[in-house]
């Protein structure tokens, strides 16, 4: 009587089975992807006026509206703390912003019983806005129109980016739960 091998699989579907997800990368990936977003506006050429948005914020928020319950709420305070070393504004302003979004968010999920992607993206651009204009406050630069008028390239940009941003944590969340084959 021949012995069949069970991993061994002839069928089209068969090799597919049995596969889970890797641990490490479905726990690893939100958090590495957000933390490359904040590092990324320091690789651009520094330019008079500031024309890059804040991409780990962006990145954050892409995380907590596509997938919302992946990031616990208190997520804002380590990326923050990671933020805070590298965007230039004064420490604790990512920590604090961060976490009152995360608040923010999870607070407007309990009211909406479901949402859409404009409503996401609504939030997004708001979130967004008022995350540029509280740095922009607390940034000790003179508040004059012109420097009013300096940020609202970044502003249109944080706006218009977040589908790109939003399509780029539904390519990662589904590479995270890609069915890995384990040795």
């Amino acid at each position: 009587m021949e012995r069949i091998d069970p991993r061994a699989r002839s069928d089209a579907y068969g090799s597919r089975l049995n596969r889970s997800h890797s641990p490490l990368l479905a726990n690893v990936v939100p958090w590495l992807s957000i933390m490359l977003g904040s590092l990324v506006p320091i690789f651009f050429i520094a330019a008079a006026l500031p024309m890059v948005p804040p991409l780990g914020f962006l990145m954050l928020l892409g995380w907590r509206l596509v997938r919302p319950g992946l990031l616990p709420v208190w997520a804002g305070i380590p990326l923050g703390i990671f933020d805070d070393l590298y965007n230039g504004q004064p420490f604790g302003f990512a920590i604090f912003t961060w976490s009152v979004t995360l608040l923010l968010i999870e607070a407007s999920e309990m009211r909406l019983p479901w949402r859409a992607f404009w409503q996401d993206w609504l939030i997004a651009g708001l979130l967004g806005v008022l995350y540029l204009f509280s740095g922009w406050l607390l940034s000790g630069a003179p508040l004059t129109s012109a420097s009013l008028a300096a940020i609202v390239p970044q502003l249109v940009l944080t706006i218009l980016v977040f589908p790109i941003i939003s399509r780029v944590v539904a390519r990662l969340d589904l590479w995270r739960l890609w069915r890995w084959k384990r040795l």
